[in-house]
């Protein structure tokens, strides 16, 4: 039985993370201004302005990598750091640390994945034209993107184009799309979602047409959704969630068009989402290679929380509850590795294609005392019991899974700048407020993915 649960030696073990969250160097080397650049510290939270500072400590990084025997490294190459305006002209310094970069990790045997967005609109879009409502927005993203793409391509295999797509499906579009001005509608946020459909597909469509060795997939927040009960309200409920946030998206990633259901929806209510007659001959052509997707936890929805005429889009605001049968973390996400299954098994059940989860993990509060390893066992448990349950997909359910990266495995501020939710096995020693000396100290997990991925997950 063991050996028939081995993984191919091409399997990809790696960490994700985002430029905003990780490089710093905000105002250096001709980079222009993203909307996070411009966002205050507040008493919780830190400033964009220096991250972990990996503009300047890559090779240091890096080498951590390669001593937890990862091969792969999913970036983002940052928009307002190669072209400072979004639409105007490329900075070749900017090209030239990515270009370092990805050579550094060619050097040590990592491969590179790379994001071409992860919500940091140039301010200057945001301003002029209110980000990703704007078809200018959406032309000056395609020819950024192409840019990137005809430059790292010979290097460069994997690709994604935005972070967690179906976010631009719920309420925090308007926190992540460059969205300066408006009053937060409904047809605000399917306008700015087709636009970043478009985007991902015309890139995609270009992948497919000029680069035949390069791979592009769709990305998604999987919403692994339970049902708060068995009663049929609940269970109908948790379907349109699903139905909206995670198979519509996948739904246009492969060239089947949006949902009918979503459509269907669109059509009673009036809504205005900009499709033109050649958006949808660009989405017939659309395919994809792999279909990625990051998890954290699953979610349970009651029907009878959610408000009369609510959009599912909505749902979750006010329907979800408490789960009874999962842990939490300190921040009450539910610890799930049956709903990690579930999630790949579904998607490659339904679709065919290769799956690709590229961001889990587990945010905990932690503090080092400069001496003793932080014995951050939760998070060992973590990562065990969902490496387990991915090896369930792939040998027992029979989906076909390329590989597995692990969200921010060196510490970085959250997505809402809070450095004191970590999710590394190294711990990067600063606060919210106090920068200290940036020193990176694996944690007892470093070790734990060291011994494990040497022999690429056997003993799992």
């Amino acid at each position: 039985m063991t050996e028939k649960r081995k993984l191919p030696s091409t399997f990809l073990w790696g960490n994700s993370v985002s430029s905003m969250q990780t490089e710093g160097a905000w105002n250096e080397d001709g980079k222009g201004l993203s909307v996070y650049d411009v966002r205050s510290a507040t008493d919780n939270t830190s400033d964009w302005h220096v991250a972990i500072d990996e503009y300047h400590r890559y090779d240091e990084d890096l080498d951590l990598l390669k001593d937890m025997n990862m091969n792969m490294y999913r970036i983002q190459i940052s928009w307002s750091r190669v072209c400072p305006d979004g639409d105007g002209d490329f900075n070749q310094k900017g090209i030239d640390f990515y270009d370092r970069l990805v050579n550094a990790m060619l050097k040590r045997g990592i491969q590179p994945m790379i994001c071409l967005y992860h919500f940091d609109m140039p301010l200057n879009l945001a301003k002029k034209y209110n980000g990703f409502m704007s078809r200018h927005v959406v032309d000056a993203f395609v020819r950024f993107g192409k840019k990137m793409i005809d430059h790292f391509s010979d290097r460069v295999k994997y690709w994604i184009v935005f972070n967690e797509h179906n976010l631009y499906f719920q309420d925090e579009v308007f926190n992540i799309s460059g969205y300066e001005s408006g009053n937060k509608s409904l047809d605000d946020m399917y306008t700015i979602f087709h636009h970043t459909m478009m985007c991902h597909i015309q890139l995609a469509n270009y992948i497919h047409e000029n680069h035949s060795d390069v791979k592009i997939g769709g990305m998604l927040a999987y919403q692994q959704i339970y049902p708060a009960t068995s009663k049929p309200e609940d269970v109908w409920a948790a379907k349109q969630v699903q139905e909206f946030l995670n198979f519509n998206i996948y739904d246009a990633d492969t060239g089947c068009g949006y949902s009918p259901e979503v459509m269907q929806y669109v059509k009673n209510h009036g809504i205005q989402m900009d499709i033109t007659d050649e958006d949808k001959e660009i989405m017939k052509k659309a395919k994809a290679d792999f279909l990625a997707f990051s998890y954290y936890s699953s979610w349970v929805l009651s029907s009878d929380k959610i408000p009369d005429g609510e959009a599912p889009n909505h749902y979750l605001n006010k329907g979800g509850v408490e789960s009874k049968y999962v842990k939490t973390n300190d921040w009450g996400w539910a610890i799930d590795p049956l709903g990690f299954r579930n999630a790949i098994t579904t998607m490659y059940n339904y679709y065919r294609i290769p799956i690709f989860p590229i961001e889990n993990g587990i945010g905990l509060k932690e503090t080092w005392d400069g001496e003793h390893m932080i014995e951050d066992d939760e998070r060992i448990a973590y990562h065990r019991d969902h490496i387990k349950a991915m090896k369930d997909a792939i040998f027992d359910d029979g989906a076909k899974v390329l590989g597995y990266l692990g969200w921010g495995l060196i510490d970085i501020p959250s997505s809402h700048a809070d450095m004191e939710k970590r999710y590394g096995a190294v711990y990067v020693n600063r606060s919210n407020h106090d920068l200290k000396d940036l020193k990176r100290v694996p944690k007892k997990s470093f070790y734990w993915f060291q011994k494990v991925l040497k022999d690429n997950g056997d003993e799992l």
